[in-house]
């Protein structure tokens, strides 16, 4: 009888823990409904990848922000890093906003390679210790965020993103203002 009772509070802690250390999907569930709940770690100020400068979504605000969780050994990240850097360029033109690249558990020598490679202009920070990313749920890549310019995400994609994604989310994002 102790054993089963044991056995039945082992299941009970198992399930409990995978319950709640899964991908937190508040964010997708309040943009799926319509809502658009802050943009959470606005005050996490994070390293550039040369070391430099520190970039937070804070000093962000009144800007769309393309935020994107990447590293340089995701394919999928590659593959979507000409599209950012094109949006990056519409953003900039316009004064709108920016993309914001984090990288996630990833080298900063690689990361940096990677920024060479695919001749991307927006800035990218090292989130090396993770101070940002879990806010977001983010634990695969590539995962973006697109917030508005009250600090609100508008749209999200947990995956490589298309420009039919990045062309709408930035609209919605603009009009939101």
């Amino acid at each position: 009888m102790a054993v089963v009772v044991l056995a039945a509070a082992l299941v009970g802690l198992l399930v409990y823990g995978v319950a709640t250390h899964g991908t937190d999907t508040s964010l997708d569930a309040a943009v799926k409904k319509g809502q658009r709940p802050p943009a959470p770690g606005k005050t996490v100020s994070l390293p550039s990848l040369d070391g430099n400068t520190r970039e937070s979504l804070a000093r962000l605000r009144g800007k769309v922000v393309v935020l994107n969780f990447w590293a340089s050994w995701c394919g999928p990240c590659e593959n979507e890093a000409p599209l950012l850097e094109s949006a990056q360029k519409q953003l900039a033109r316009t004064g709108a906003g920016t993309v914001l690249g984090v990288t996630y558990k990833d080298d900063p020598v690689d990361s940096r390679g990677f920024v060479k490679r695919y001749k991307i202009t927006y800035p990218s920070v090292n989130d090396g210790k993770l101070q940002l990313a879990p806010k977001f749920g983010t634990d695969q890549l590539p995962e973006t965020f697109v917030i508005d310019p009250r600090g609100r995400v508008v749209a999200l994609s947990r995956g490589e993103v298309d420009a039919g994604f990045l062309n709408s989310a930035i609209a919605q994002a603009q009009g939101a203002a």
